[in-house]
């Protein structure tokens, strides 16, 4: 029989609970059910929380609310005409990019041999023409002599003929003639009274062509005299000469170069009428229009200004509108160069207000969230007219409260968010 080691085991007294596990256990379910309570307020917020440090706010309040439109635009020149040549020829430069000319001033001289050959031929033309209107005339006058001659024959053998027919008629009465030459008398007469009509005719018939030969040459004469006028004036364009007072801009061609007609020579700046290009977004240009005041800056000064055009059309979803300078004209200003616009299109004294901010974006405009006691509450609102600044409050909203006007996309678009501070 083998023996076991019941005789060698000892039963030991059950030890007593530590008080510090106690305590532990206490914190640990104090720290749960602060968690869980935390969670549960959570869950009736809707939203969580979130930190407040994270939030732009801003108070709804009653204020002024002005309009306006700014954008970043370049100076261009209200008049900066481009020259081009007359003719096809050599261009000879009397000036030099930057170089400060006055209307009328030479600056290119272009040579045209051709054009040159082309007028002296025209001018040989017209005098030629000229000289056939001429002698055209004198072969008329000449004609009409001719003609008014047989006419006046032609009435002489009338007044012939009517004589001899009253002779022979008081003669007949007479007893001294016999009727047949009575007879002759009367158709004699009838003869020369045929003779005299046909001279008249053949009269009026050659002043009608005489006319119309005179006119045809007159006009031959004119068209060469025309085309003698319109070379002139194209041999006087081959003077280039600035239209305005201003600066030479850019310059297309080398000098004593060869040219094409119509083609670009050198631009000229009139620095006097400057103006300020922006573009503007297509949803703000629709309020644009000419004679709207506006402000210029840039340099550390500031300038009036009115817009002077809005282009019709859209390009890239922005609209090109211009301000020319409304009083005293700046110095010093450079085609092109950078300058801050800022048009006013309203004022407003006493208006619902509130900051601008991504709130607008993130909702459309049809909700803020509204911070009472920590926290945000999705609220239905309906916006008015904007600035750049600021925002008109139409509905849901009052004068006092405070809303989240910016970072609120973290809410996720929950009706309730706890702020935590």
């Amino acid at each position: 029989m083998i023996l076991d080691t019941s005789a060698q085991d000892t039963r030991l007294p059950l030890a007593r609970p530590r008080k510090w596990i106690w305590l532990s256990a206490g914190f640990v379910a104090v720290a749960l059910l602060t968690f869980l309570g935390g969670h549960f307020k959570d869950a009736l917020s809707g939203g969580g929380s979130v930190n407040s440090d994270r939030l732009t706010f801003a108070n709804v309040e009653w204020g002024e609310l002005t309009r306006d439109v700014a954008a970043e635009g370049r100076v261009v020149a209200a008049a900066a005409p481009t020259l081009y040549a007359g003719s096809n020829g050599t261009v000879t430069l009397a000036v030099q990019p930057g170089d400060t000319v006055k209307a009328g001033q030479v600056v290119a001289q272009i040579a045209s041999p051709e054009l040159q050959a082309n007028l002296a031929q025209l001018r040989s033309a017209a005098d030629a023409l000229k000289s056939d209107w001429l002698r055209a005339q004198a072969d008329a006058r000449q004609a009409r002599a001719a003609a008014n001659a047989s006419v006046q024959t032609a009435a002489l053998g009338l007044t012939s003929a009517e004589n001899d027919l009253t002779r022979q008629t008081r003669a007949f009465e007479a007893g001294a003639a016999a009727g047949i030459a009575v007879d002759q008398a009367r158709d004699a007469l009838a003869r020369a009274r045929i003779t005299h009509e046909q001279s008249l005719q053949a009269l009026t018939l050659k002043d009608d062509a005489t006319r119309f030969e005179l006119a045809a040459r007159r006009q031959a004469h004119e068209r060469a005299e025309l085309q003698v006028t319109d070379l002139q004036r194209q041999q006087l364009d081959l003077t280039v000469r600035a239209p305005v007072d201003g600066q030479i801009g850019q310059v297309f061609v080398a000098d004593r170069s060869t040219v094409a007609k119509d083609a670009k020579l050198l631009a000229v700046i009139d620095l006097t009428k400057l103006e300020v290009q922006i573009q503007v977004a297509e949803s703000q240009a629709r309020e644009l229009a000419p004679g709207m005041l506006g402000e210029i800056s840039g340099n550390g000064q500031h300038w009036r200004g009115r817009i002077s055009s809005v282009s019709p059309e859209v390009v890239n979803s922005e609209v090109a509108a211009r301000l020319r300078f409304d009083g005293v004209h700046p110095e010093a200003l450079r085609q092109n160069q950078r300058l801050s616009a800022r048009v006013m299109l309203g004022h407003r004294e006493r208006v619902l207000r509130v900051a601008r901010g991504s709130f607008v974006e993130e909702g459309g405009g049809h909700w803020a969230y509204v911070v009472v006691n920590n926290v945000a509450t999705k609220r239905p609102i309906r916006l008015g007219v904007q600035s750049l600044t600021q925002i008109e409050v139409l509905d849901g909203l009052k004068a006092g409260e405070q809303i989240v006007v910016a970072g609120a996309d973290v809410f996720k678009g929950a009706s309730q968010v706890q702020l935590i501070q």
